[in-house]
């Protein structure tokens, strides 16, 4: 007899395949990339609308006023006076406009890059 299975008439013992993680990765490669997209939206938009209000002289002592310059002021505080200018609007949309444009590019090259892995 030419029959090599150890006991004739059972299959052969084969592992079982392992669960295809690659699906469950990526799906959470996902949702990082729309997490990270969103957190740099909303720091720009914020940016945004305190060049805004500056610009339309809103009304400095308005609580939500208030609120945007001082979370402006946060996430904006590495590029404070990189641009000194004499004219005032053009200083906030320059120092304010700058880490907007960074935080957009940087948050959203990243989250590109978790969407290919």
């Amino acid at each position: 007899m030419s029959n090599i299975d150890p006991v004739p008439g059972y299959q052969p013992y084969e592992p079982s395949p392992q669960p295809d993680r690659s699906a469950r990765h990526q799906h959470t490669g996902r949702r990082a990339a729309l997490t990270l997209c969103t957190i740099a939206d909303i720091a720009a938009g914020v940016l945004g609308l305190w060049i805004l209000l500056f610009l339309l002289d809103a009304n400095q002592a308005n609580v939500f006023v208030e609120f945007v310059r001082g979370a402006a002021d946060w996430l904006a505080w590495w590029s404070q006076d990189i641009f000194t200018m004499d004219t005032e609007g053009l200083r906030v949309v320059l120092n304010y406009g700058l880490p907007a444009i960074m935080y957009l590019l940087i948050g959203h090259g990243i989250a590109a890059r978790l969407n290919r892995a």
